[in-house]
C-alpha cells in the first residue's frame, strides 16, 4: 500500500477506496494528532463540497473525531478556501474538508487545516497515517462527558462573502461577468459576491444536484464558458473547480487566460502599487516559460516549486512573498487567505481590469505563454511513482530531453492526486510537441498498465 497522503490530502473513489471506515479513522487520528497538546476540548470545523459522497464521509470523519474527544463544527458545503479563512476567524483548532477537487463525481478526499488554516506539512501526514496503519495503539477514547459532539452551522458562508469583499473592494458596476461554478462549492458564495459588488453576473452551471460536480464544466471544461462569453458579449468569464480553490478566466474575446497569466497581470498590478512583497512571485516548476521571461522584462523574481500549491506556500511563508500559485488555477494571496483562493482570485483579476481599464485580452498580453503539450498516462495508483524503473521509459524520456535541450523542455512527474503520469513538453512547434507528449503518454500507458 502506497502512501494515503497526496499533494492534496487523502483522495480516491469513494466507498472505494476513500470508505467510511477511512474517514472515520482519518478523523480519529487526525484530531487526536492536530489537538493532543490542547489543555481545553478542542474543536474541529469540518466543510465539504457539493458531491453525493461528501455528507457520508464527513459524518464518518466527525465521528472519529468526536471518539477521541474532539468538538466538531459542520458548516456544510463551502469553498475550500473558506474552510481555511473560518478556521483562523473562529480560533478553532483545526479544519477539514471534504472534497476531491476538479475530479469526478466519483472521487472525493479529505484534506486538513492546522488552526492557522495552512495545510499540513508532510511530517503531520505522515504521523496521522502511522496512526491509522498501527491501529490508533496507545491512544485513549473517552467516554461519558468525555466524548466530543457535533454543532451545524449555516451563516459560514456568509462570512467569507464578507471576508473577500472586504479584502478586495472593488467596484464591478458595468462589468458583465459569466460564471461557471463547475456545481460546485462556490455555486452561492462566488454568484453573491460578485452581486454584492455591483456586477450584473450571468451563473452558468450553479444547480448542484450531488451527481454533476466538474461534468463538463468548470476549470477543466471551459468549452462552455468559452462560447457563453462571447454569446454575452460579456467583458470576462470566471471558471471555478468543485471547491473552488482555484480560478481560470476567459477574455472578452472567448480567449483562456490560465494561472500564470492571471499572475503576471496581478503581480504587475500589485508591484506598480508597492504591494507585491520583495517584487517576487512563488510560481511551479509547470509555470510557462513565457511566465518566467515576463518576470526577467518587468524585473519580478519568479521562484519555482515542486507542483502543488502546498510547496508554493510553503516557500512563500519562507521567504514572505504576498503572491504565489500554479498555472492551473491555483492563486495564493498571503496576506488575505492561507490557501488557494478562486474568489479572491477573481476579485483581483477584475480590480485590475478596474483601475486600469483595460481589456483583459490587453492584460494578457503581459506574457506571451509559449506553446504547451499535456498528455496523461492512466496507471496503476501504486505504481505511478516508479516509472523511471522501466528502461524503455527511462530511455525514451532520455531522447525527447535530448531533442528539446535549448528550444523547450520536458517534464514528467506522478500526478498527486490521480493514478496518472503528467508528461508535459514545451517547445516552438505546437504540432511537434502534442505527437511527442502524446507518443511518450500512450508508452508509458502501455508499459506499466
Amino acid at each position: 500500500m502506497g502512501r494515503l497522503f497526496g499533494t492534496d490530502g487523502v483522495r480516491g473513489v469513494a466507498n472505494e477506496e476513500l470508505t467510511p471506515v477511512l474517514a472515520m479513522q482519518l478523523g480519529q487520528a487526525g484530531a487526536y494528532v492536530l489537538t493532543r497538546e490542547k489543555e481545553h476540548k478542542p474543536t474541529i470545523m469540518v466543510g465539504c463540497d457539493t458531491r453525493i459522497s461528501s455528507d457520508m464521509l464527513a459524518n464518518a470523519l466527525m465521528a472519529g473525531a468526536c471518539s477521541v474527544g474532539a468538538n466538531c463544527v459542520y458548516v456544510g458545503v463551502l469553498p475550500t478556501p473558506a474552510i481555511a479563512y473560518l478556521t483562523r476567524k473562529y480560533k478553532v483548532d483545526a479544519g477539514v474538508v471534504v472534497s476531491a477537487s476538479h475530479n469526478p463525481v466519483e472521487f472525493n478526499g479529505i484534506k486538513f487545516f492546522d488552526g492557522n488554516g495552512y495545510k499540513l506539512p508532510d511530517d503531520l501526514e505522515d504521523e496521522i497515517e502511522a496512526l491509522i496503519r498501527n491501529g490508533m495503539k496507545d491512544v485513549k477514547f473517552p467516554t461519558g462527558a468525555s466524548v466530543g459532539k457535533i454543532k451545524y452551522r449555516t451563516d459560514a458562508r456568509e462570512e467569507y462573502i464578507n471576508h473577500s469583499i472586504k479584502a478586495v473592494n472593488v467596484d464591478l458596476r458595468g462589468l458583465k461577468i459569466v460564471v461557471d461554478c463547475a456545481e460546485g462549492a462556490s455555486y452561492y458564495t462566488s454568484i453573491e459576491a460578485l452581486k454584492e459588488l455591483g456586477g450584473e453576473v450571468v451563473a452558468i452551471h450553479n444547480s448542484p444536484d450531488g451527481t454533476n460536480i466538474n461534468a463538463n464544466c468548470g476549470s477543466t471544461h471551459m468549452e462552455e464558458l468559452q462560447a457563453r462569453v462571447v454569446y454575452e458579449k460579456a467583458n470576462v468569464g470566471l471558471a471555478f473547480d468543485g471547491d473552488a480553490d482555484r480560478l481560470l478566466a476567459v477574455d472578452e474575446l472567448g480567449n483562456i487566460v490560465d494561472g500564470d497569466q492571471i499572475m503576471a497581470i496581478v503581480g504587475n498590478h500589485m508591484k506598480s502599487q508597492g504591494k507585491l512583497k520583495g517584487d517576487r512571485i512563488i510560481a511551479t516548476i509547470m509555470s510557462n516559460l513565457g511566465f518566467f521571461l515576463m518576470g526577467e522584462r518587468n524585473k519580478i523574481e519568479i521562484q519555482q516549486t515542486k507542483v502543488g500549491d502546498r510547496y508554493v506556500l510553503e516557500r512563500m511563508r519562507e521567504i514572505g512573498a504576498s503572491l504565489g500559485g500554479e498555472q492551473s488555477g491555483h492563486i495564493i494571496f498571503l496576506d488575505e487567505n492561507t490557501t488557494g483562493d478562486g474568489l479572491l482570485s477573481a476579485l483581483h483579476l477584475l480590480q485590475v481590469m478596474v483601475e486600469t481599464g483595460e481589456p483583459l485580452s490587453e492584460l494578457s498580453q503581459i506574457m506571451e505563454v509559449m506553446p504547451q503539450a499535456l498528455v496523461n498516462a492512466k496507471v496503476p495508483n501504486h505504481k505511478k511513482e516508479n516509472y523511471m524503473d522501466y528502461p524503455e521509459i527511462a530511455e525514451a524520456i532520455g531522447k525527447l530531453n535530448e531533442k528539446f535541450a535549448g528550444e523547450g523542455r520536458v517534464l514528467i512527474r506522478p500526478s498527486g492526486t490521480e493514478p496518472k503520469v503528467r508528461v508535459m513538453i514545451e517547445g516552438k512547434d505546437k504540432k511537434q510537441i502534442d505527437a511527442e507528449a502524446k507518443k511518450l503518454a500512450e508508452l508509458i500507458q502501455n508499459i506499466m498498465l
